[in-house]
């Protein structure tokens, strides 16, 4: 559902309950988005804020599903503009959120800028939200930055991958079952984000063996199929470009 015709913001359920917004962008040659998910529950949350500017239209989104207001959870990958550019901006509207993050985000970096203390998640601990349950995976430097780390949605196994499968374009469909490893994979070639850490593969192992079924990618459509087997085919892909 197209909630902007100026900007071609829009929201669309990928999951059951789970809502991407997706604001499409020229910054990238070929096209670019930047997508946030919204998980509604009894304790609503939101991942990903996108950058400061994407602020109004993101929240006008959010409106077309529930007030903005009953955010219980602003939550992010890492620190980084598209990640939590608008933190304080949702925190301003919604006034019993607070930020939810990795406990080494928390520590170099959220609990000083955010405008309340963070909710820091430790490795493998899980967080109702009311009839679901989110688990968090601590993945440093997978694919960039030591704080990063990921969430599953346990109901619908749907993990909120961050910039994992980043590929390009600006009219992406919400949801695919096509390949999104070959995109995102040409993708990073021309502009390589990855971290190519000695730990990348038993990372990716760790979150291929929640058995996924929905990859919430931050950068491109969302994708629906066997999420462990295609996390297992982007470390073999990786490891094959480190050998190169």
């Amino acid at each position: 559902m197209i909630t902007n015709t100026a900007s071609g913001t829009r929201i669309d359920e990928v999951a059951s309950g789970i809502y991407r917004i997706s604001t499409p962008v020229q910054d990238i040659p070929g096209g670019f988005s930047f997508n946030q998910y919204l998980l509604v529950d009894e304790a609503p949350l939101l991942f990903h804020t996108g950058p400061r500017r994407l602020f109004p239209l993101t929240r006008e989104a959010i409106g077309r599903v529930m007030p903005v207001e009953r955010l219980r959870y602003v939550g992010l990958s890492h620190f980084e503009a598209d990640e939590c550019g608008a933190l304080n901006d949702f925190l301003a509207v919604a006034p019993t959120a607070v930020p939810l993050c990795g406990q080494v985000a928390a520590m170099v970096s959220v609990g000083d800028v955010a405008d309340r203390p963070p909710r820091a998640l430790a490795e493998g601990e899980t967080l109702s939200l009311g009839e679901r349950r989110v688990r968090w995976f601590d993945t440093p430097h997978v694919p960039h930055a030591w704080e990063c780390g990921m969430l599953f949605e346990e109901h619908t196994r749907t993990m909120l991958c961050g910039d994992l499968f980043t590929h390009g374009g600006a009219d992406t469909p919400p949801v695919t079952e096509k390949d999104i490893l070959g995109p995102s994979e040409v993708f990073r070639a021309q502009m390589d984000y990855y971290a190519h850490s000695p730990a990348t593969r038993a990372t990716l192992e760790r979150l291929a063996a929640a058995a996924p079924t929905t990859l919430a990618c931050m950068h491109g459509s969302a994708w629906k199929g066997d999420g462990g087997k295609l996390l297992r085919a982007l470390a073999d892909s990786v490891e094959r470009a480190d050998r190169q």
